[in-house]
């Protein structure tokens, strides 16, 4: 008699018996990632490389399994795809839908190599399984039948006609007379051609190979495989599934064209069974999920049931096994998980509705638990407690760079604000232990009180060479902007690292935790390699968003122990787009200051004191810093732009590199001479900004105040020196106050300044990044989105704009090159954009680079690893692993190989 397996004792429990899910335990797995998508998921099929998932819109979506990226959105059918199988091999996948069709394409290309019918109205096919030993296809119908097709027949028969195809024909409802005899118009197939659906062979079922009726209900669910008779293992058997409850053991027979015949039915006792809605095979022992939470087992030896497990998932639409364990998951969105001895182990909740599919796989030893749902999700499970020393979760080292990274993030490292004080000494306490654990030295540099501390760390490297080794110093910050999120606009706790879609969300996970985890395994892997043959130097610091507050005081105390630099390497940028890498050599410097101006009488009421005699100290402000800038926003000080160096003839052949390669990926950008002098202001032009005015006195329309002041900021290019400007700034705004003859005063303060840095693009760290960065992402490869403008030549001569040039382009933001990506899906053939990186700068600034330079007299180079949409200092922010995977791979290649320059 089957046993009904009960809740393990401290579950919690439902009203109708059912265990609930409850807080997440060390026995559920840990949610990896996320893909999302705009349908629902109704089928997977996981190969080595690889997750396919069909979707409700018939699209098979094709997914990375090592950086979880979409590759490829095949347009698969016209119908929702209802089952997907590969070959042993995977070479094949088969797709089936409710077209009714079977797609059968390579793995490789995604091309379709065979398109495959039936010649009679079977409605909706459920679920498809391949024999490679008979190279056969089966297919389990709506209409109650099993078909099949032996491929290697797939020439000798002829062709079928094109009328057959089932969108040709009429269908008897939907194509009926209406009244009066009147029949709506059919589109025509063409008119709703699918991108990929198209090409290879056209095959039809022949009418002989049909087995009407093979079940009393629909065909649900197929497996085809060896070993489940015990008389003849090497036989290949077929199992179906059904609405009428009965699960059926099929011969296969390579004589009659991998015809089917009945071998026998598992009988469980019931005169009318509840459905069978998917199947799962280990060995000699079938699983069956029923309605209900119904779990059989099956012994196919002596083709028994001997257990009945209940799980709490609802009707079991999707059965895995893998690891020791089995996985049921359901209607209800939860997963129950069974060891070998048919116990829970746990019940954790993995979707938003129903699990309408779900697979197992071990990807570089790490077993993996797939799901897909109806709330348009595939989600990956890092399985921990699969059974037996050989299932032993291996970790990888980009595994193990995930997880040191996921903690890292959690550290609300906001420097800008004191209530996160404490956070901050925590990060750096947990940064120090990374390096540690590792077997670098380390020590924590003190700044100013109350600044956060800096993480000083040395990798050695080959002791052998100690009197000759190189040294690479890199620079980085665990500090990050503040992400409260009080408006909800986060799509997860900007504290909690999250992966979705191939990228991973959190705050600071590109600006600069990201990078600097990338950074330090590189080193760690070349220790443990014993392919260190360089000193590897961290200075990280905990205030870099707060313009570097004792930075440079404490690297100039401590410079004895940091020792000697050859080389400075920062990653604390993007591209310049979403596709290409970039390397970049320049940055802007920044003043910040504040300008205020003050009367010696209190706030005024305006309609009682206000008058010409009075100098209102918000007017004589506004009047003053109208004087700052002309038209365009020139910059009004005398000398501003005297320092400025011209643009050379080496660096006008990169902003040509640039706009061609932007332009060969989006016409829509527009002009390349637009395009070259949009991107010179932003980054070789000096500009200044205000930023906002603060007034004293009640916030109401009829006060004068009595103070009134301005943030500003200029932002300096190379050649400017900050302290020059600085001083040219009060000087200019001293004297035009005193032509105002106002007797209010005047109060000028620079509250922080950083200098420009200007990199030598052709010296030897520029040039091993670069081959570091060609070898590792190769020839950048995208597609050109449609676009009404051709692609104009790029000028013969590119110059800087004057500011008050009457040729004023639109600027081009980061955020217009983000969203003007190449596009994932578009019907042209992918182009090369780029084969090596693009060579940028930067208008925004990082305070310390300049310094570092001038302190250890070394070049210092910036290779930015994110991308233009990673949304650094925004909501989501955001990396992509791929991009932290080959940083990874650079700084190991550049740690290795900048030593032997």
């Amino acid at each position: 008699m089957p046993i009904a397996d009960s809740p393990r004792n401290g579950d919690a429990v439902e009203g109708s018996g059912r265990p609930k899910a409850s807080p997440r335990t060390a026995r559920d797995p840990a949610l990896s990632h996320r893909m999302k998508h705009n349908k629902s998921i109704l089928a997977l099929a996981v190969s080595s490389k690889n997750i396919f998932a069909g979707t409700q819109g018939g699209e098979i979506l094709v997914y990375s399994l090592d950086t979880y990226e979409r590759r490829k959105v095949i347009e698969a059918h016209k119908g929702s795809v209802l089952g997907l199988c590969l070959s042993p091999d995977q070479s094949l996948l088969l797709s089936s839908a409710t077209d009714p069709i079977v797609n059968i394409w390579s793995t490789t290309s995604y091309l379709r190599l065979y398109a495959l019918w039936s010649t009679y109205d079977v409605g909706d096919i459920f679920c498809v399984a391949y024999s490679a030993y008979h190279h056969t296809v089966y297919l389990g119908a709506q209409n109650t039948s099993i078909q099949w097709y032996d491929l290697k027949e797939k020439d000798s028969r002829p062709r079928p006609l094109l009328t057959s195809h089932p969108s040709e024909r009429k269908d008897r409802f939907f194509d009926s007379a209406g009244p009066g005899g009147v029949q709506t118009p059919r589109p025509h197939a063409t008119e709703t051609k699918l991108r990929d659906a198209v090409g290879g062979q056209n095959l039809e079922i022949d009418k002989r190979d049909v087995r009407q009726f093979a079940h009393y209900g629909y065909v649900y669910c197929m497996l085809v495989g060896r070993g489940i008779l015990p008389d003849a293992p090497s036989e290949e058997v077929l199992v179906s599934g059904g609405g009428d409850g009965r699960i059926l053991l099929w011969r296969t027979n390579p004589q009659n064209k991998g015809g089917i015949s009945e071998i026998c039915a598992l009988e469980d006792g019931r005169e009318e069974g509840e459905s069978i809605l998917s199947l799962a095979r280990e060995g000699s022992f079938l699983y069956s999920g029923r309605l209900d939470g119904e779990v059989n087992v099956w012994d196919l030896e002596t083709r028994q049931l001997v257990r009945s497990l209940k799980a709490g998932t609802g009707d079991v639409l999707t059965l895995s096994l893998g690891g020791g364990l089995l996985f049921a998951g359901g209607v209800e969105g939860l997963v129950q998980k069974f060891n070998q001895h048919y116990e829970t182990v746990s019940t954790f909740k993995a979707h938003d509705g129903l699990i309408l599919a779900s697979a197992f796989t071990v990807y570089n030893g790490k077993p993996t638990f797939v799901t897909g749902g109806n709330d348009d999700t595939i989600v990956l499970w890092d399985i921990q407690d699969c059974a037996g020393p050989s299932s032993a979760p291996k970790r990888s080292s980009n595994d193990l760079m995930v997880e040191s990274l996921n903690q890292f993030v959690s550290f609300r490292t906001v420097s800008s604000m004191p209530k996160y004080r404490a956070d901050c000494r925590r990060g750096a306490s947990f940064l120090r232990s990374v390096f540690q654990n590792f077997g670098a030295a380390t020590e924590m540099l003190n700044t100013t009180e109350p600044y956060n501390p800096i993480v000083f760390a040395k990798f050695r490297g080959n002791p052998a060479t100690a009197a000759s080794r190189k040294k690479i110093l890199f620079y980085g910050h665990y500090d990050v902007i503040s992400a409260e999120n009080e408006h909800g606009k986060w799509k997860y706790d900007p504290f909690s690292l999250v992966g979705e879609g191939g990228y991973l969300y959190g705050r600071g996970v590109s600006d600069n935790k990201g990078p600097i985890m990338a950074a330090i395994y590189a080193a760690h892997e070349l220790a443990n390699e014993q392919s260190l043959d360089a000193d590897i130097l961290f200075l990280i610091e905990g205030e870099e968003e707060s313009g570097s507050r004792g930075f440079k005081e404490t690297i100039k105390a401590k410079k004895e122990l940091i020792g000697d630099v050859d080389w400075i390497l920062l990653a604390n940028s993007y591209w310049l787009d979403d596709h290409v890498p970039c390397l970049t050599y320049g940055l802007r410097g920044v003043i910040h200051a504040t300008v205020q101006i003050e009367s010696r009488h209190p706030d005024l009421h305006s309609g009682v004191d206000g008058s010409a005699l009075l100098d209102e100290p918000l007017k004589d402000l506004v009047m003053l810093l109208s004087k700052l800038t002309g038209n365009h926003g020139k910059v009004q000080i005398p000398g501003f732009y005297s320092p400025i160096l011209p643009l050379t003839d080496d660096e006008k052949e990169l902003y040509a590199e640039i706009t061609k390669t932007l332009l060969r990926g989006n016409p829509d950008l527009g002009d390349a001479d637009e395009l070259a002098q949009s991107l010179m202001r932003r980054w070789r032009e000096a500009s200044l900004t205000i930023h906002r005015f603060q007034t004293s006195g009640p916030d109401n329309s009829t006060i004068i105040p009595r103070l009134a002041k301005a943030s500003l900021s200029l932002r300096l290019v190379p050649n400017q020196e900050a302290s020059e400007v600085a001083r040219s700034l009060t000087n200019y705004l001293d004297s035009e106050f005193k032509r105002l003859d106002s007797k209010n005063t005047l109060r000028v303060t620079i509250d922080h300044q950083a200098e420009p840095w200007l990199g030598d693009f052709n010296n030897e760290i520029f040039q091993t990044l670069e081959s570091a960065i060609k070898s590792v992402w190769g020839p950048t490869l995208g597609r050109r989105r449609s676009s009404l403008s051709a692609l104009k030549s790029l000028p013969e001569n590119l110059t800087i704009p004057s500011p008050s040039s009457e040729s004023r382009p639109s600027p081009t933001t980061s955020n217009t090159l983000a969203n003007g990506s190449v596009e994932d899906s578009a019907p042209s053939s992918p182009t090369t954009l780029a084969r090596k990186p693009l060579y940028i700068r930067e208008g925004g600034s990082i305070p310390s680079i300049r310094f570092l330079e001038k302190e250890f007299d070394a070049p210092a180079a910036h290779l930015p690893c994110g991308q233009a949409s990673d949304s650094a200092h925004l909501d989501n922010e955001r990396l992509r692993l791929v991009n932290l995977y080959n940083s990874k791979k650079i700084f190991k290649k550049v740690f290795r190989e900048l030593p032997q320059k």
